[in-house]
């Protein structure tokens, strides 16, 4: 498979502390590639470089050939990028499917447009009940939904999911887990997510990376991450299914 997204030698610091060390890494057309890594491994600050969030301090990441460091955000988006966020900030006021006609605008010509493929995303992602309702009155579990949504409404090629499972019952992580692997069948050509919950990890991946204090340790399938030994060192020995 091609590479969609090319990562190469990306570094972020804060003052004295390097958030990114030397990154590079790869997303292929057609997979499902999760960044695992704990707490302050440099996840988001990854994502946060490929969306147009931050600038590195070195480095490059292009996507389809187009250099991504210095486009601001909107430019990102519209070259076909599209990621959700770890903490859930949808217009509170506005109906959830105003909130993703919002993002719909990016890619359609009128608001009516824009408000009509809205719907089609909000039904797409099980919230068609609740389109005309507030986004202040949906649950942790239909704000997530909701964040995806708008992403989705951006018809992206390659989305970033950040922590998307964060917060949910078990039994809503697993309905989640079914409707990433059903993203490709969306038409998205990629998909990246960071995630902790290693089970759905597992599930849902092609490849997994896995960051360590800003550095990549591994990376490749899920079984050949499994038995990393840096990998195990990294989570302070625990058992990589329960982490």
């Amino acid at each position: 498979m091609s590479a969609l997204l090319e990562v190469r030698g990306v570094s972020v610091a804060f003052g004295g502390v390097h958030a990114l060390r030397d990154v590079s890494l790869d997303v292929r057309a057609g997979e499902v590639l999760s960044i695992v890594g704990p707490n302050g491994a440099g996840k988001t600050t990854l994502f946060n470089v490929v969306s147009g969030v931050r600038r590195p301090h070195a480095g490059s990441a292009r996507f389809d050939g187009r250099e991504l460091v210095g486009m601001p955000l909107h430019r990102v988006a519209r070259l076909g990028i599209a990621r959700t966020y770890q903490v859930v900030r949808p217009f509170h006021r506005l109906s959830v499917v105003d909130n993703v006609a919002v993002a719909a605008l990016e890619r359609e010509r009128t608001r009516t447009a824009a408000r009509r493929f809205a719907r089609e995303v909000v039904a797409s992602v099980g919230l068609e009940r609740f389109a005309d309702m507030e986004a202040s009155a949906l649950t942790l579990t239909q704000r997530k939904r909701l964040e995806l949504a708008r992403a989705l409404a951006l018809r992206p090629r390659l989305i970033l999911l950040d922590e998307v499972m964060a917060g949910l019952t078990p039994t809503e992580m697993d309905e989640m887990a079914e409707f990433v692997l059903g993203l490709r069948s969306r038409g998205i050509a990629a998909v990246a997510g960071i995630e902790h919950v290693m089970r759905l990890v597992m599930r849902v991946s092609d490849r997994i990376v896995v960051l360590d204090a800003g550095a990549k340790i591994a990376e490749g399938s899920p079984a050949e991450v499994m038995d990393d030994p840096r990998v195990i060192e990294a989570y302070l020995g625990a058992p990589l299914s329960a982490v």
